[in-house]
């Protein structure tokens, strides 16, 4: 089939690459010709793993093409996938579907013929609704350019695993022929016995937010245990994995540490908030809020802890921060938890070392204020404490041996309760965690106290880091 997939960020690029890896005779569109450039000629705009390769093959089978042109797209395309960025609004939890409409506006009067128009990106519910009238009133072939949503469910880190072997596809439709058009482009995949939910497009619709708000409330859920478990000197881990065995809980998302970033959770969160209060429910969803609090108040509490291992004042203190991006293998920054406590840090009066594996180019544009090294040794050298915020693996496999060597001081604040604490503290490191019990004492207390003091001092930065400009869809 032929195909077009419009916005080649993260979602589209991949999702282009992938379709036209099964077949299809695929054109990606997009408005940034540096980025079209880059992918035509090869040259992903962002780190995925595997996506080099699927990106290659694609170009050199010839069923992968790229453009600026939404005319082109129109006279191309069976089926038009849209996959453009879907941000927070400024000032507002309510979602930006300035892209969406600007897509829809750009294409429409160029269909020339029966098409579908089918939405990936994450939307409020009632968009496919909406864009159906403004589709109508635009494209030249009237209500037979038809609107469907196939919302994605993509994790970044595993993109190409997740196009191409999802565990389940969703299609919002209001027509037989919509429905049929997307078994066929789906075919390898049905074939091969994934699930395919037909369903109408607001039910599509709230698949993704619905499950995006899930997966932050059960995060959100044991970090909420890990701060009574500091109150009460028990052990967040062990209670995470003897709740894990109980199956109508399971273990996966119960891992308590610094909580959850990026590009989807949080906005997502918050969108679902708004649109509910649009539609009269907000007090169903208001949970949601607590779900958000708790998140960001897992950086406040892994900087008091890290203040409160230095002997309670960050000032001039080095400090190494191993992980810049929101998880691993990405290169995205975007609400990164591990940024926003090496910022906080920072402000604080700390000589902030930042290591990542991949991020550091966009982590560099996000926050100059801060030093990084492309050496995870270099950056821990003279350190007074290492933070390890970003759960890599290469982290996991690094010898505390060999780095307490380098160190000013053995201090380790595990962010991500990932590590293995007792190699650690063999190799003569003081280390902690959020929700696990300190090797001497409690320190419920004591933390509790060091937030509230916190809250009370000024900021001791020279300057606030500029804002990160959006990157990826």
């Amino acid at each position: 089939m032929r195909l077009t997939v419009i916005g080649t960020g993260y979602l589209g690029a991949v999702h282009a690459a992938c379709m036209a890896g099964i077949g299809h005779d695929v054109l990606g569109v997009d408005v940034d010709a540096e980025k079209i450039t880059a992918l035509a000629e090869g040259r992903p705009p962002f780190y995925e793993p595997g996506f080099d390769d699927v990106l290659a093959q694609a170009l050199a089978s010839g069923r992968l093409r790229f453009s600026t042109s939404l005319r082109d797209a129109a006279s191309h395309g069976e089926v038009h996938f849209i996959c453009v960025g879907t941000p927070q609004q400024a000032g507002s939890q309510a979602a930006d579907l300035r892209c969406v409409d600007a897509v829809v506006e750009g294409l429409a009067p160029h269909l020339p013929a029966s098409c579908l128009v089918v939405g990936k990106s994450t939307v409020p519910v009632g968009t496919t609704e909406r864009l159906t009238t403004l589709i109508a009133g635009l494209a030249p072939v009237g209500v037979r350019a038809e609107v469907a949503w196939n919302p994605e469910f993509l994790r970044e880190g595993f993109a190409v695993e997740d196009t191409l072997r999802p565990d389940r596809l969703v299609a919002g439709v209001t027509s037989r022929e919509a429905d049929e058009t997307l078994c066929r482009v789906y075919a390898p995949m049905l074939e091969a016995g994934v699930p395919y939910i037909s369903t109408d497009p607001n039910t599509a619709e709230l698949v993704k937010v619905a499950a995006n708000s899930f997966l932050a409330t059960k995060i959100s859920f044991i970090n909420a245990m890990a701060e009574v478990c500091d109150a009460a000197g028990a052990d967040v881990v062990t209670l995470a994995d003897a709740l894990g065995h109980d199956a109508r809980i399971g273990r996966r998302f119960l891992n308590a540490g610094l909580g959850f970033g990026g590009g989807c959770l949080p906005k997502d969160i918050r969108a679902f908030t708004a649109r509910a209060q649009e539609l009269g429910v907000g007090s169903a969803v208001a949970f949601l809020d607590q779900v958000d609090e708790i998140n960001e108040r897992q950086r406040t509490r892994t900087v008091a802890l890290a203040r409160q291992m230095v002997g309670g004042d960050l000032t001039g203190r080095r400090v190494a921060v191993l992980g810049a991006t929101f998880k691993p293998n990405s290169d995205d920054v975007r609400d990164s938890p591990a940024l926003a406590v090496a910022t906080a840090l920072h402000r604080q009066g700390s000589d902030v070392r930042v290591h990542d594996p991949e991020g550091t180019a966009n982590a560099r544009l996000a926050h100059p204020e801060l030093r990084y090294s492309s050496d995870l040794v270099t950056a821990c050298q003279g350190a007074e404490i290492v933070l390890h915020l970003t759960e890599w693996g290469q982290y996991r496999d690094v010898d505390p041996v060999k780095l307490a060597r380098v160190v000013r001081k053995p201090v380790l604040v595990d962010g991500r309760n990932a590590l293995p604490h007792d190699t650690w503290r063999a190799a003569g490191w003081m280390v902690r965690a959020l929700g696990r019990p300190a090797s001497t004492a409690r320190a419920g207390e004591p933390l509790r106290a060091t937030i509230a003091s916190m809250a009370a001092e000024p900021d001791r930065s020279a300057a606030m880091a500029p804002a990160l400009p959006s990157g990826k869809e």
